[in-house]
């Protein structure tokens, strides 16, 4: 029987999951794959500057994809570095498998050089971490992998010798029967029946929906307007629920806005519908609660629930809202949509006043056009802090559009090697980042990979030579700023010397062609935009007791930052309650 490499298997493996690219930076224990991979005609080895680089961008593919994805780091030091994006891409539920090449199999254990232990290192972040000490474990340690991350939606990590990837082992006919879709869960009929039970015994109603919602929109849309609900929604659901979305009332969380806070809290019945929520401070204690999501280890870990349901999200409302009777009664629903609006005309002000003037630029005003001048089908990705402030606001979802960051895990200079995954998927479609400097020049080296590959990312610098967000949670908890400023630097220049178009903007009047510049420049762009690093300030009356918790007092504060055609939506929105 003709023999293969267990690095061809392996890499033959990934090509029959739906892999396309490997994303990595190359070293001698990771040769054989590499090799492998240099003469496959069916999968790209994406050369990365730095391997965190290399995990983000899979998990960006991955969220824009839906696919198996793969990326991939030497022994030691090499692997390691992929660890944070790693965990990003696991807390996002993103499909990856990552490979974690190892010292030759005959030092493992001797304190060798470079050694560590990644099958015990990745293990908190992945569904499934195993060596290969064996060729005769390939192919079936590939395919459990495969199955994990497919599977659970999430990391799976095989960690892999250099000389074991080396030898040979017998070619196996025929291709292996590896699933790569997830199946539709449907409750059973006494979970629907006792959920339909709690829905028609309340009288007010309101849904608050994550990135569970993913594909459920119009089922979503259905129930609520069956049981006249408002919905609200979490940041990683705003992509998926806020358009078209007549029963709208914001969002709650860190960087809420609206009247979702009161919608939950003066609700007699809680729907939470694919969110894992983190932020149970936020969550009612007196309401009966209940939670409809995938994954069953989430039910009931953020608060106490009168019910849980395991299933899809779309595939529950599609069997639950058939059964629960239609309301006619409108008066919850259109006392929150008056209460957003309301909460969304107060803060609009500090965004509409003097902005063009404003120098150092607004912020926000940056964000707002960007959302103007943006494809109506973009893949935003954007770092965490301030940024992830401006994308709550200022982006607006319309179906097409993608909102990609670190909302779970909340690192940092996510937003540059997102996009590199994002863009890799699709040349044609518009990639921007939403890159605060602090993130930016964290990992700035992966801006050349840009260059290289001429990726036609478009990055969007908010550069207040700060951390924004450090310097707010600094005096929120009553502390002076410290060891939160950068030199002020010019990036547009570095991105000139690097290759690629750079633009610095210091005008706010210049806002708008600088971004529609860079925007239609075939390759990568950079528009390095000075902030003002004061956006955002303390609000003049917050309590002792919520100086106490950052959450409070940002939710409290609204940031002040304005809410972009948000307003619009919510002022529309108010048309539909009936006149009497």
């Amino acid at each position: 029987m003709a023999s293969q490499t267990v690095a061809e298997q392996f890499v033959d493996i990934l090509v029959q999951a739906g892999v396309r690219r490997l994303y990595g930076v190359v070293g001698d224990s990771l040769n054989p794959v590499t090799d492998a991979v240099r003469r496959s005609s069916r999968i790209e080895w994406v050369q990365v500057r730095h391997e965190e680089t290399a995990a983000f961008a899979a998990g960006a593919e991955a969220q824009v994809t839906g696919r198996l994805t793969a990326c991939a780091g030497s022994c030691g030091p090499g692997n390691l570095h992929l660890i944070n994006g790693l965990f990003d891409a696991h807390r996002s539920m993103a499909p990856v498998l990552a490979l974690a090449a190892h010292i030759p199999s005959g030092e493992i254990g001797t304190g060798y050089f470079q050694e560590t232990h990644p099958d015990r290192l990745f293990a908190e972040c992945s569904h499934y971490s195993e060596m290969i000490s064996h060729p005769g474990q390939m192919p079936r340690v590939a395919q459990t992998a495969v199955q994990h991350a497919v599977g659970r939606s999430g990391v799976a990590v095989i960690s892999m010798p250099g000389d074991v990837a080396g030898q040979s082992v017998p070619v196996r006919p025929g291709r292996s029967a590896l699933v790569n879709r997830r199946p539709t869960v449907r409750p059973g009929e006494a979970e629907l029946d006792e959920l339909a039970r709690l829905v028609d015994g309340a009288e007010r109603i309101t849904l608050f929906c994550g990135s569970g919602t993913a594909g459920a929109h119009a089922e979503v849309m259905a129930l609520a307007d069956r049981v006249k609900s408002p919905v609200g929604h979490a940041l990683r659901g705003k992509e998926w629920i806020q358009y078209d979305n007549p029963f709208d009332v914001g969002m709650s969380g860190l960087l809420g806005y609206g009247a979702a806070y009161e919608a939950m809290h003066e609700c007699d019945l809680l729907l939470l519908l694919g969110t894992d929520f983190p932020y149970n401070a936020f969550l009612p204690e007196d309401v009966r609660i209940v939670q409809v999501d995938i994954r069953p280890e989430h039910l009931g870990r953020r608060s106490r629930l009168d019910l849980g349901v395991w299933g899809d999200v779309a595939e529950t409302l599609r069997c639950l809202t058939p059964k629960v009777r239609r309301r006619t009664d409108r008066s919850f629903l259109d006392r929150m949509l008056r209460k957003h609006s309301s909460a969304l005309e107060h803060v609009v002000s500090a965004y509409t006043r003097e902005v063009e003037r404003h120098r150092p630029i607004h912020p926000e005003y940056v964000a707002s056009v960007l959302d103007e001048v943006a494809a109506e089908d973009a893949v935003f990705t954007v770092d965490t802090g301030m940024c992830n402030v401006w994308a709550a606001r200022y982006l607006t979802p319309n179906g097409r559009r993608r909102i990609i960051g670190s909302f779970t895990h909340g690192s940092m200079a996510n937003a540059l090697p997102q996009a590199i995954g994002a863009q890799a998927v699709d040349r044609g479609r518009q990639v921007v980042t939403l890159s605060g400097d602090g993130g930016f020049s964290m990992l700035m080296g992966d801006f050349l990979t840009l260059v290289q590959y001429d990726l036609p990312v478009k990055v969007v610098l908010f550069n207040n030579s700060s951390l924004g967000m450090v310097d707010l949670e600094m005096m929120v908890a009553g502390m002076q700023p410290h060891a939160t400023r950068y030199q002020g630097t010019d990036y547009a220049a570095i991105a000139r010397a690097a290759g690629a178009h750079g633009i610095r903007v210091e005008d706010p009047h210049e806002v708008r062609r600088a971004l529609e510049e860079a925007l239609s420049h075939k390759g990568p762009a950079l528009v390095d935009v000075v902030t003002d690093p004061n956006a955002l300030s303390i609000p003049p009356h917050i309590t002792g007791e919520q100086m106490a918790g950052f959450a409070v007092a940002t939710s409290k504060m609204v940031l002040n930052g304005g809410v972009g055609r948000m307003i619009q939506l919510a002022r529309a929105n108010l048309r539909n309650i009936p006149r009497p």
